[in-house]
């Protein structure tokens, strides 16, 4: 089955019949109408879905004709592709909604994680850092980075200083708590990448 496009919400916690709490992660999922069904040259199908309106001044008539096309009446805002499961139908013009799934499914989700910017060491990678009293002069920098003779240069891979967040992150094994078919709305166990407002992959 393709999954959907959503929007994240925000956090909040939910109370099972047990009484006990659970953080959940609320997505916007859809109605996300299929746009385009294709098949691929290794003979794998793919959906592609649409999700939102875009503004008819942010559109190009490239955009307006691919959506014609589909039948709608305006050019979805994101696009994305998901693959189908031979002997599975899909029409262009269908609109997908969070009924594709249930309490208890497994899904992944997919989305840009926070951007932090230029980071060191001990933010980006954990490390304990110098020590941080009688005056030392460089408590969180990595200290030696390479041996100085051989090889003399720094090694591949080394856990250094630099650009932190802002990149592809995909999460698991997350379960569905609640389905909430007419605000169109997935709470999801734990959190997501990404942050409010973001757009974000749902698939099984």
């Amino acid at each position: 089955m393709p999954g959907l496009i959503g929007k994240k919400v925000g956090m909040t916690r939910i109370f099972d019949d047990a009484g006990i709490q659970v953080p959940v992660t609320v997505i916007e999922a859809g109605p996300c109408p299929v746009v385009q069904v294709r098949d691929t040259e290794l003979g794998q199908k793919q959906v592609q879905l649409g999700f939102e309106a875009q503004g008819a001044r942010q559109t190009t008539r490239a955009e307006r004709g691919h959506a014609t096309k589909a039948g709608l009446d305006y050019a979805p805002r994101l696009m994305r592709e998901f693959p189908v499961d031979s002997g599975v139908d899909y029409q262009v013009g269908q609109q997908l909604t969070v009924t594709l799934f249930a309490v208890g499914d497994r899904v992944k989700v997919t989305a840009n994680s926070k951007g932090r910017g230029f980071t060191g060491v001990v933010k980006r990678h954990g490390f304990g850092g110098r020590p941080g009293s009688h005056g030392h002069p460089e408590s969180r920098t990595p200290g030696t980075v390479g041996p100085g003779t051989d090889p003399s240069r720094v090694i591949k891979g080394k856990r250094l200083p630099g650009r932190m967040g802002g990149v592809r992150t995909t999460i698991r094994n997350l379960q569905v708590v609640r389905v909430d078919g007419e605000r169109n709305l997935l709470f999801v166990k734990g959190g997501v990448p990404g942050s409010r407002n973001g757009y974000v992959l749902i698939s099984k």
